[in-house]
């Protein structure tokens, strides 16, 4: 009924403007391409790099720049070995919890489903809570905890690199607030 009530008056429809981008072979029609920039800044990085025996080539280096809109070029230089360590640590620092609370949370369905306990509905929750929340921080933590020099691996867990890293993004970042 409400359909019909809309209908018959013309006041009440959307105007003919488009508001969702329509698709076709071509992909957005209405949408303006624009140039975008990364604004990534190097938090926790060093400026100064550690001195390597070897010749870096081109490609063996990963530049990201400070500030976009700065012309001074202060750019921060990490190897392809580094960049590797850190993907690898934030990997397994994600992979490892989420596999733990998807494990847990299959193992309270099989449970449940064999009639052999029932678990209260705030036991999953909790289990996802935590360990989707170690999840989350575990970029955070797999970042910090990789040790920036090429030469050295770094231990297991990382926890002196995390320390060392901490202390070194929260001075640069005293730093560029002065």
């Amino acid at each position: 009924m409400k359909t019909l009530i809309f209908a018959s008056n013309p006041s009440l429809h959307f105007s003919k403007q488009k508001i969702f981008p329509s698709f076709d072979h071509k992909g957005f029609s209405n949408i303006p391409l624009t140039t975008l920039k990364t604004q990534a800044s190097a938090k926790g990085l060093s400026n100064t790099r550690p001195s390597s025996s070897k010749d870096k080539t081109k490609d063996d280096v990963i530049t990201m720049k400070k500030n976009p809109n700065n012309n001074n070029n202060d750019d921060d230089d990490i190897t392809k070995v580094v960049m590797y360590r850190i993907v690898g640590r934030i990997l397994v620092s994600v992979l490892v919890p989420m596999g733990i609370g998807l494990g847990f949370l299959h193992l309270y369905g099989e449970l449940k489903d064999r009639e052999i306990w029932n678990a209260p509905l705030w036991i999953p929750f909790l289990t996802t809570l935590i360990t989707f929340g170690a999840s989350a921080l575990g970029i955070a933590y797999g970042v910090l905890s990789t040790s920036l020099d090429e030469e050295r691996e770094g231990s297991l867990l990382g926890f002196q690199e995390l320390e060392k890293n901490w202390v070194e993004m929260w001075q640069q970042e005293d730093v560029s607030d002065d």
